[in-house]
């Protein structure tokens, strides 16, 4: 289950930064959506599978409430879930 909770973070940590850094520029200075159409979808599932699993995993890798917070607010900061990742799943 471990490596399936690093490659979803994988997966989420890097849509984010290229929604964040790839096409919310181009929505914005090119004004064409689409990137941002075709990006959104994956990353919100991706999103919602790194916080279930997070959830999920909790008990197994004996968290803390300090660490699960950590892990769950590193999604939403960009590059975050590659710490975690290094932090605490390594």
């Amino acid at each position: 289950m471990k490596t399936i909770f690093r490659f979803t973070a994988f997966l989420e940590g890097l849509s984010y930064i290229l929604l964040l850094f790839v096409a919310m520029p181009i929505k914005y200075q090119m004004e064409d959506a689409s990137y941002v159409q075709l990006l959104g979808m994956p990353h919100g599932l991706l999103f919602m599978a790194y916080v279930f699993l997070a959830v999920y995993l909790k008990p197994q890798y004996n968290w803390h409430t300090k660490a699960f917070i950590l892990v769950l607010t590193a999604s939403i900061i960009p590059f975050g879930t590659f710490y975690v990742d290094r932090k605490l799943l390594s």
